[in-house]
């Protein structure tokens, strides 16, 4: 069951504005990244469904940020089916996000009071899933569509609630960017946890990252 209903999810996501992915099937390598993210200030992360036995590491992950990082919420992302989805809320996840739209996940979701955070990318998906009772929606790939698709969509559905995922960079430039569009978060996989970093257990630089992200994200809202 999830440790944080709907409404503290979404609270938490949007506070910080940011949300890590990642994936690793060693479930020790993913709880240290997780709490080097926690200790950067990160309460939201999207473990990815990603590889063979992905959703028993993310097991151990859950019992591991319930002790350790009291106020995580874990959640899964490349969620495309409703059967896995329900299989990682067994699991205890707090949130689901997916590359795409898929209207049989809504159902799963919305039973248990899960936020389901559906990929789209045009303002008509936006629309429909919005439709179905997704709150928060993800612009996907991020890099493709661009801080002015976001802009525009806003524009004529200023309630929307938008996070990007797909080549957000922990930097001022991409950051302030997309801040300056009108997502409420971004998710940010592999420019914030490089393979040399993680290869090398350099936790320190990934606590230190996600501070700075964090920072240009605050900096940007005020």
């Amino acid at each position: 069951m999830a440790r944080f209903d709907k409404l503290q999810v979404l609270k938490k996501i949007g506070k910080t504005g940011m949300v890590p992915v990642f994936y690793h099937k060693d479930a020790e390598i993913a709880k240290k990244v997780i709490k080097a993210c926690y200790e950067g200030g990160v309460h939201a992360f999207e473990f990815t469904n990603r590889g063979d036995f992905a959703h028993e590491v993310f097991a151990e992950c859950v019992k591991y940020a319930a002790t350790e990082c009291p106020e995580m919420a874990m959640g899964v992302g490349s969620v495309v089916d409703a059967s896995t989805a329900a299989l990682y809320i067994q699991l205890g996840a707090c949130f689901v996000v997916g590359p795409l739209f898929n209207p049989d996940i809504v159902h799963v979701c919305n039973r248990r009071l899960i936020p389901y955070c559906p990929g789209c990318g045009s303002v008509s998906e936006i629309g429909k899933a919005q439709e179905m009772g997704c709150d928060l929606v993800k612009v996907f790939p991020g890099d493709v569509y661009g801080p002015s698709f976001v802009k525009s969509v806003l524009a004529p559905c200023p309630w929307s609630k938008i996070m990007v995922t797909g080549g957000v960079a922990p930097t001022e430039e991409n950051l302030s960017a997309w801040m300056k569009a009108g997502v409420y978060c971004v998710g940010m996989g592999s420019l914030l946890f490089p393979k040399d970093r993680v290869a090398a257990q350099d936790w320190q630089y990934v606590t230190d990252k996600c501070r700075e992200a964090l920072g240009y994200i605050a900096q940007t809202r005020k």
